[in-house]
């Protein structure tokens, strides 16, 4: 056997050379890489001897040379190009092991110049790497550290790799090689907000036991480039394994969670609040937001923005909850929740959950639809009160139940008092229902709805909903306006004696 060596990741590096000389290999390596070998006492052919030209331009040039690219094309099946073979001296690789420059990770590093960032886009790796995977029955195109092992074990237990595993390793090439283009075309698109071409780009994180129903297969794939996902930084403690839905709804609860820096809990069934609250201890936070609507919570998802501790461990263990997320637990409370074998429990390490300028994508027959995320929305400055005076306290309540509304699906309704939110009206068609589902909610579970406040995230196009809201009690409304009958809705508010306060801006969740 004979095998070509050109890696950056000399990741398991020793450990793979030194098996495939065992087994009887000789190894021809690049540059950097012979020098690595030669540092572990192996004694690899050097890429310029095979050539008999050194590198040029500084490196920019090494594997790219008739004498490497044939021995790696060259199909053992065909007495022609055996006789170029022969005629030129040149002998064929069996293997090439080759990982490329890790251009995403210096692309996206903070301060990374222009001119750095293009010394990382590899050239020579890709076209061996290409050229050996597009003669798998032939070569085999190793392309990843964590393939070390799976090749040294089939080599030691057969003497060759099959046909199937060459197969599956060029699958895996072109896929690696794929990777590095969409990276490189992406960050030179970089100055649009949309290119002509999209080439987003995901990596498998993990196998999904099903999607969304059992008959359904699933995985999780992380974006490549992003610099936190779901899953970064997150340790399961306890429980099953995580679930499509699961991520699902758990992607959605550190989405509203993230809106709060005071102690938060947002709990979530089937990609909606269904309850959420800050308060000055999280304690006190999960109280209110399950108090909003305790019968949704049940078999939900739990996002904490504080540490638990005993008393809020020994109180969630008295529900059934699906996954409890929070940034730790003190023994106490792991010993509560590990007796709920249900629960998947989840420490968050990571503190900044957004990934700026990410989209926003949506599968539809056929493509993707792209748009930028809905960005926070703070600014006061820019609401209106067309109607009544609201207090400071009111103020709190609306800009709490507005950053909530965000992330219910519409049309939505959130009603809100004392910073929690009482009831939830989501994904109803129409709007005046979704005030009805929410004030019935409210109503079922106990909730005071007189002075409460409500956010809707889109204009009222007449005033039968606030009308409804008015007469349970509701003494403050926010909303983007923008309706043709917007005099008409105000008009209603103002004969109520309750305040209104318009946006200007809408947020639509679909």
């Amino acid at each position: 056997m004979r095998a070509l060596i050109s890696v950056y990741d000399k990741t398991d590096l020793e450990d793979f050379a030194r098996g495939l000389e065992a087994l009887g290999a000789e190894l021809v390596a690049s540059g950097g890489t012979a020098a690595y070998l030669e540092e572990l006492g192996l004694r690899p052919a050097r890429i310029d001897e095979l050539t008999d030209v050194p590198e040029l331009l500084g490196g920019r040039v090494k594997t790219l040379h008739p004498r490497v690219h044939a021995a790696i094309l060259a199909r053992r099946d065909r007495d022609d190009d055996l006789a170029a073979l022969e005629e030129h001296d040149i002998e064929p690789f069996d293997l090439v092991c080759v990982n490329l420059y890790p251009f995403l990770e210096v692309a996206t590093r903070y301060g990374t110049q222009e001119h750095e960032a293009v010394e990382m886009i590899d050239i020579g790796g890709p076209t061996m790497l290409r050229g050996a995977a597009k003669n798998f029955a032939h070569v085999a195109a190793v392309s990843r550290p964590d393939q070390y092992g799976r090749v040294l074990h089939e080599l030691r237990e057969t003497g060759e790799l099959s046909l199937e595993t060459r197969r599956a390793l060029a699958a895996e090439a072109f896929a690696t090689t794929a990777v590095f283009e969409a990276a490189v075309a992406r960050w030179f698109a970089d100055r649009e907000a949309f290119p002509e071409v999209f080439t987003p780009v995901f990596t498998k994180c993990r196998d999904l036991a099903y999607g969304e129903n059992p008959h359904q297969r699933a995985a999780y794939y992380e974006e490549a480039g992003a610099r936190r996902h779901l899953l970064s930084r997150v340790d399961q403690l306890h429980g099953k394994d995580l679930s499509f839905n699961n991520l699902a709804d758990l992607s959605a609860g550190r989405a509203c969670a993230a809106e709060f820096t005071l102690a938060c809990c947002v709990i979530v069934k089937h990609g909606n609040p269904c309850g959420v609250a800050v308060a000055a201890t999280i304690e006190e936070a999960y109280e209110r937001a399950l108090a909003c609507d305790p019968l949704s919570a049940y078999g939900g998802v739990v996002v904490l923005n504080r540490r638990v501790g005993r008393e809020l461990g020994e109180r969630i263990a008295e529900q059934f909850v699906e996954v409890l997320l929070a940034p730790g637990f003190d023994d106490a409370a792991l010993d509560a929740l590990r007796a709920k074998p249900g629960t998947r429990i989840l420490a968050d390490t990571e503190r900044r959950q957004t990934n700026p300028g990410e989209r926003d994508y949506l599968r539809v027959l056929g493509g993707v639809l792209v748009q930028d995320r809905d960005a926070d929305v703070d600014d006061r400055a820019g609401m209106t009160a067309v109607c009544g005076s609201p207090s400071e306290g009111d103020w709190g309540n609306l800009l709490f139940a507005w950053r909530v509304c965000k992330h219910v699906s519409s049309n939505a309704i959130v009603l809100a008092k004392g910073l929690a939110t009482i009831g939830i009206g989501a994904g109803q068609q129409s709007r005046v229902d979704a005030v009805r589902l929410a004030l019935e909610k409210a109503r079922a579970h106990g909730h005071d709805l007189h002075g409460a406040v409500l956010a809707s995230d889109a204009f009222f196009p007449f005033a039968d909903g606030p009308e409804l809201a008015l007469e349970a009690g509701i003494g403050a409304i926010i909303q983007p306006g923008g309706s043709k009958r917007d005099d008409e809705v105000i008009a209603a508010v103002e004969d109520a004696g309750a305040a209104m306060i318009l946006t200007g801006r809408r947020h639509f969740r679909h």
